[in-house]
C-alpha cells in the first residue's frame, strides 16, 4: 500500500531540513558564521511542517522557539555561543513538536561535547604541515578548509557549535522520519482491524 500524501511531504521536509542544516554546519566550519537565509528558510519550511498539525500546533512550536532563543540569548551573552548558533537552533525549533525540541537539545549537547572533545584532543596533536595550492578543485578546498581549521584550534578559536546544532537536528529528523514509517504501518495495520471489528459488531447485532 502506498503512503499517504502527507506522510512524502513529511519526508521532502525533512530531506529539505536536514540540506539546509548541512549548508548552514559547513559555512559555520569554514567562515564561523552561519547565513540568515538558511535560519529564516528553516523556520518557513518548519511552520509550513507545522501546519499539517494545525495552526495550534504552529503557534505552539513557535513559542517554545521564542523560549530557547531567549535561553540561548543568555549563553551568547556570556561567549558560550556564536550569534548564528542562537538563530539556527530556534529556526530549528520552530518545525518541531516539544518534545521533538527537547530531544533535539539533548542532541545537540551531546553533539557538542564531542566537538569539544576533539577540538581538546586536536590542539596537542603537531601543527598542520604549510599547505600549497596546486589546483582549484573540491579536494583542494576540503584542505583548505582542513588546515585553517587546524590553526583555528592551536589558537583555541571559537567552537563551530553549528556543526552540533546540525547533528541534533539532523538525528530528530532521521528519528521523525522513521516515525513515519512505524505510523504508515500501524495505520494499515489498525484499518484492517477496524474492517474486522466492525463486521464482527454487524454478525453479533443480526444473530442477537
Amino acid at each position: 500500500m502506498w503512503a499517504s500524501p502527507a506522510i512524502w511531504i513529511t519526508d521532502l521536509v525533512a530531506l529539505l531540513t536536514i540540506g539546509l542544516l548541512a549548508i548552514a554546519a559547513a559555512s559555520d566550519l569554514a567562515t564561523r558564521t552561519i547565513p540568515d537565509q538558511v535560519c529564516i528558510a528553516l523556520a518557513l519550511l518548519g511552520v509550513g511542517a507545522r501546519l499539517f498539525a494545525g495552526v495550534t500546533a504552529v503557534a505552539l512550536s513557535v513559542v517554545v522557539a521564542v523560549a530557547l532563543f531567549a535561553l540561548l540569548v543568555l549563553a551568547h551573552a556570556r561567549g558560550a555561543l556564536g550569534g548564528g548558533d542562537v538563530k539556527l537552533a530556534a529556526a530549528m525549533a520552530v518545525g518541531l513538536a516539544p518534545l521533538q525540541t527537547y530531544r533535539f537539545v539533548v542532541a545537540t549537547v551531546l553533539a557538542g561535547g564531542v566537538l569539544s572533545l576533539l577540538h581538546l584532543l586536536l590542539r596537542r596533536a603537531p601543527p598542520p604541515a604549510r599547505l600549497v595550492v596546486r589546483s582549484s578543485g573540491l579536494a583542494s578546498l576540503v584542505r583548505r578548509i582542513a588546515t585553517v581549521e587546524r590553526w583555528r584550534i592551536r589558537r583555541k578559536g571559537s567552537l563551530p557549535y553549528g556543526i552540533a546544532i546540525a547533528c541534533g537536528g539532523a538525528w530528530v529528523e532521521s528519528e521523525a522520519e522513521r516515525g513515519n514509517c512505524k505510523t504508515a504501518g500501524q495505520y494499515e495495520f489498525d484499518h484492517h482491524e477496524f474492517k474486522l471489528i466492525a463486521s464482527l459488531n454487524y454478525s453479533m447485532s443480526r444473530n442477537s
